[in-house]
């Protein structure tokens, strides 16, 4: 296997090391589980800051919030810099954010660590994608991204479990401070083992508004839209559908089984991405659609459910990696900036999801958790359609 030296100079491999892949998935890993890890102990951080629910409640909507509003303007500003530089200048922002969490008493405080989380999410989604990319041919990018991006699925379906365990039982402190440190030690392997990669400057031929008027890129971000409607609108509210179908098993279950089927979707998906892109998420949208009807159709029958959640789980794994492998393959330069849009409106779409399934709860109760799903499905039809007849866009380049 000999290495492919790029216009920069970067040497491309066409083989994937899974050491570097690895460690850039726990980059991925950290990201999620920062956004996230509030969710997990919400009463014990209203009882420890004095605070309400709502206010723990919005120190995760704050961190969505800044990471939507802020990815396009920071990746552009952040453009030209090394992207090794970057990346440990942004787990450097991890561990400071998360560690001043676990140590102060200031709500304040900790409100402005949750946005500079935020804006180090921002930049690290797409930045971290066309890391990757660059080090591999294109025939290897997607499972490289796949690889780098699985660090998502686990963080959400293995480490959020866990960091809630640490979090009820040695304290959520603890939990936060042990999180800074491991996004310290990671930066430590990153700064010695991961390889340089130089930035790009922003040109008017490269910029977000130039990426916005490629077609190809349009119909990447609405498929993006809709299946991220689809999943996180039911994905929000799971803890309602499981009581509304009275899931033999309960919520923990539930989870469970949904993790295993997206840990299996990301292991599957890292040795057909490149060459089946289009199969993939065709394939993925149609699991999601198919576990929606079979809530509908077989509610709580045990058996039907529990094979809805594996199903559902399928479809949810590859859900970043599809998309952003999608947009990055629209381009040639400026990966980056593309996967900085794509991100933007991925984290707009969730908060839109979550937004319209609560107008459901609230203005159609006779319909309750299966609101919901009816709209998921709404979702995922046009959704499977226009990925069918995407040929130009998702087909093999």
């Amino acid at each position: 296997m000999l290495p492919i030296h790029s216009a920069k100079g970067v040497v491309k491999k066409d083989h994937i090391s899974w050491f570097i892949f690895g460690l850039m998935a726990s980059v991925t890993f950290i990201g999620i589980l920062s956004e996230l890890v509030p969710s997990g102990i919400l009463p014990q951080m209203i009882q420890g800051l004095g605070i309400e629910e709502t206010q723990v409640g919005f120190l995760v909507g704050i961190y969505a919030l800044a990471s939507a509003i802020f990815a396009i303007p920071l990746i552009s500003m952040t453009l030209a810099i090394n992207r090794k530089t970057l990346l440990l200048v942004l787990l450097a922002g991890f561990a400071l954010s998360n560690i001043v969490v676990g140590l102060t008493s200031s709500y304040y405080l900790i409100v402005a660590m949750r946005i500079l989380g935020g804006f180090c999410a921002g930049i690290m989604w797409p930045m971290i994608a066309a890391y990757g990319a660059a080090l591999v041919t294109e025939d290897l990018q997607g499972r490289a991204i796949t690889i780098i991006m699985a660090g998502n699925t686990f963080g959400v379906s293995l480490g959020l479990p866990f960091m809630t365990y640490i979090g009820t039982h040695l304290g959520w402190r603890t939990e936060f401070i042990l999180l800074g440190a491991l996004g310290a030690v990671i930066a430590l392997l990153a700064a010695k083992f991961l390889p340089a990669v130089p930035g790009e400057k922003l040109t008017q031929s490269n910029s977000p508004m130039v990426m916005l008027k490629i077609p190809q890129v349009w119909r990447v971000l609405v498929l993006t839209f809709l299946s991220v409607v689809a999943h996180y609108s039911t994905y929000t509210y799971i803890t309602l559908l499981v009581e509304t179908l009275r899931f033999q098993g309960g919520i923990s279950l539930a989870l469970l089984i949904f993790g295993i089927g997206s840990v299996i979707s990301v292991i599957l998906s890292a040795r057909i991405i490149d060459a089946h892109l289009q199969g993939l998420i065709v394939a993925m949208l149609v699991a999601g659609a198919v576990a929606m009807m079979l809530f509908v159709v077989f509610g709580g029958a045990n058996g039907w459910s529990h094979m809805a959640f594996l199903l559902w789980g399928l479809a949810f794994g590859p859900l970043v990696t599809m998309w952003q492998t999608a947009v990055s393959k629209q381009v040639t330069e400026a990966k980056a900036v593309a996967t900085s849009v794509q991100s933007s409106v991925f984290n707009f779409s969730i908060m839109i999801a979550t937004w319209v399934a609560g107008l459901i709860l609230v203005y159609l109760p006779q319909f309750g958790a299966m609101g919901i799903v009816y709209l998921s499905i709404l979702c995922f039809i046009p959704a499977i359609l226009l990925s069918l007849f995407a040929n130009r866009t998702l087909g093999a380049k």
